[in-house]
Parts: structure tokens; sequence; C-alpha cells
């Protein structure tokens, strides 16, 4: 187990807001939003469950790490996050994919580079480099013996080691060293002493499943009895899959687990937020399921009115009218907003122009679509909010 983790036994966090939610409120606007917030300066920070760590808090920190949740922790996240993968040996991890140890780690530089599934090869007559390695490449042994990095990677690289940079220039290095990967089992540990509550991810695998006899069923199952094993009380547990059929293994198989399940979402190709039928399954259809959390991409919750400013959309309206509880995701992963806000802004492009729109938007999910908790790569925005609203 880490150090870090096993020196877990702590007092409370002091928690901090640090500088960045005051510099997005000076960007704002003058007007009411700018005015509320403002006003809150003066409040002192305080843990909330509508601030979710996304991978911690990867906007400066390493994903996934010891040192990344104990930021977002200290930024007053009440939920902290572990996307679940295996290990060849069928343990349990922390990454966000089962195939990202070649962006995420210094894999590509050590003698286990040679068994992932694609070792490094580098960039040549106009190719790019190329690399994939799993999880499920290595033991538990192996996986520990790596180094986290922030998640990047040089497609131009014609060296192992060129190819591990790339961190595009919103993010930082500046934290990277020291930082320590987690085990599934290490994360509940530590978040429970940080006093936080759990939301685990089930990643798809990038092998077929079943994979040596492991099924689907197996690794869902798996997870939650990590849960059971250490004691944490179901009603602490936020357990999320994109994949529906895991959702609905645990309302079948672990009830008191599966009522807090959050199915995720994101729009595909044909997606089009006004025309229901380009759901793949409407709100409606997800709540009969038994399903009572939904965690759809910000891009699919907030739309443009003829106006042109951001509002609730009709898929986040259909969904409030199904009875479902939302969570979205995810916010300061954009980096600086003047150019559009890229992906999870693509359904209010237009109306976004500043990093300021962070908390417009923020504004809107809150208190017109009506969520419950966002995900953040730096936590401390949304705690900020949260507190000042008393959310």
């Amino acid at each position: 187990m880490p150090a870090a983790v096993q020196a877990q036994q702590m007092p409370e966090q002091p928690l901090s807001y640090g500088a960045r939610p005051f510099y997005l409120i000076d960007k704002l606007p003058d007007g009411e939003l700018k005015e509320k917030l403002s006003a809150c300066m003066d409040q002192t920070p305080a843990r909330t469950t509508f601030s979710i760590g996304h991978r911690g808090a990867p906007l400066q920190f390493p994903e996934h790490t010891v040192q990344s949740n104990l930021a977002a922790a200290r930024q007053g996240a009440g939920i902290l996050e572990c996307d679940v993968a295996f290990t060849k040996d069928k343990e349990l991890v922390c990454r966000h994919a089962q195939n990202d140890l070649h962006t995420t780690t210094n894999i590509v530089v050590t003698d286990l580079g040679e068994k992932c599934t694609t070792p490094f090869s580098p960039a040549s007559d106009g190719g790019k480099a190329t690399a994939e390695c799993r999880t499920s490449d290595l033991t538990l042994a192996e996986f520990k013996t790596l180094t986290p990095k922030m998640d990047a990677s040089d497609p131009s690289a014609t060296t192992a080691e060129a190819f591990l940079g790339g961190v595009p220039s919103f993010r930082t290095t500046e934290y990277a060293d020291g930082a320590e990967l987690m085990t599934h089992k290490e994360s509940i540990a530590l978040f429970k002493s940080l006093g936080a509550k759990f939301t685990p991810e089930l990643k798809d695998p990038a092998v077929e499943m079943p994979f040596d006899g492991f099924s689907m069923d197996d690794y869902a199952q798996k997870m939650i009895d990590e849960y059971k094993d250490a004691g944490i009380p179901a009603s602490d547990v936020f357990a999320q899959s994109f994949n529906l059929d895991v959702i609905k293994y645990w309302i079948a198989n672990e009830p008191e687990f599966g009522a807090q399940a959050v199915y995720l979402v994101e729009p595909d190709d044909s997606w089009d937020g006004a025309d229901p039928s380009t759901w793949e399954h409407s709100p409606a259809e997800i709540a009969e399921l038994g399903v009572n959390y939904l965690a759809p991409s910000l891009n699919m919750l907030v739309d443009l009115d003829d106006s042109g400013n951001i509002v609730a959309s009709d898929y986040a309206k259909a969904a409030k009218d199904a009875g479902l509880k939302l969570i979205s995701w995810s916010l300061e992963r954009s980096g600086p907003l003047a150019n559009g806000g890229g992906w999870y802004f693509n359904s209010v492009t237009d109306a976004i122009n500043s990093d300021a729109d962070y908390y417009v938007v923020l504004d809107v999910l809150a208190q017109d679509v009506g969520v419950v908790g966002v995900f953040s790569d730096w936590p401390a925005t949304v705690t900020y909010y949260g507190n000042c609203f008393g959310l």
C-alpha cells in the first residue's frame, strides 16, 4: 500500500479554495451571478457532495493517484472517483481506461514496455508514434512498479522518452514528481480516511470478455465486494458505468448498491438534443429499469434558447420529468474557453467566450437543470459554488 495511503489515518483535512474560483469570478461580466458569487468570498470552505473529484484533481495532478485525490479532498470534493480496471491477475486498479498506461505512466521507458499489447514504435515516414499498454498486460505487482504521469503523449516522438511528453499547455507537470498509483482497495481506504464518499466507475474492458474465465458479471461483483469487505455502507457508494447491462446487474444482484448506481451517458454522432428519436434510451425508459441516477455529459444537459442564452436542454427536462437524479461531467476539463469550449460545450458553443463561462454553465446546471452533483477536474470551482448556494 502506498506510504501516503498508510499515513492517511489523519485528522480532518484543511480545506482551501485556492485562487482559481476567485479568478473565474473576477472574469464574469457584471450581473446577478457575479454579485452572488462575489458576496460569498469570505465564506469558509466546506466539503460538499455537490463537488465530485473527476479522477481526483487532474487539471494539475496525475489522475487517479493518491496526490490527485488528496488535492481534490482538500478542495472540498465530497465524492471521489476511482475508474476501475483490472490487471492480468484480475486485481482491480484505478485507471481511466484499461488501455491507457502508455499515456498515464512511464511504462514505455521501462522493461515492462515489451509486455504491452502494442510496444512503443517511433514516428517515421510521416506516420505517428504508437503504443498501447493495458493493465491486463501486467500483474498487479508489475503495475505497482510504474510511475504515474500527466495523461499525455507526443505522437511525433522518435524515442520512448519523448513519447512521454505532449502535456497540454493549460496543465502542468509541476506536481507529478512522487505521485503514487492506487489499487481500488487502496482508493477505498484513502477516500474513507478523507471523509469522502465513493463513486467507482466500472470501465468497459479493452480485452474480449470473459478474460481468462473472468466475466463482466464477475468484474461488476468484485468491485462491489471490495466495498462490502471494507465495511463501506452502500449509501456511501455511487457505482457508475456506461454499460447499461452492468447497471442492471447491480440493481438485480446488489439492490442496496443498485439503488445508487449511476448510469453514464454521452451523445453519439446521431444525437440531437431536440429530437427524442435520436436518444438511444429516453429518460423515462431508463427510469423504468429501476435506475435512479443518470449522469449525462455537460453538452447533453444545456442548450441555447432563441435569444442565445444557455438554458436547460429538452433532454434535461425529460430526465427531471422522469424523476431521475442528475449528475454531470466534467467541468474544468476543457482548458481555456476562449475557443468555444470544445466537445463538452458543443451544444452551447456560440455562448462560450471566456473561462468565466465555467460558472455560467455551472449556474444553469445547478439552478435550471437541478443536478445533484458535478464532476470537475478542479473541484474547488464547484465546491465554492456549492458552498455559496448551500448545495
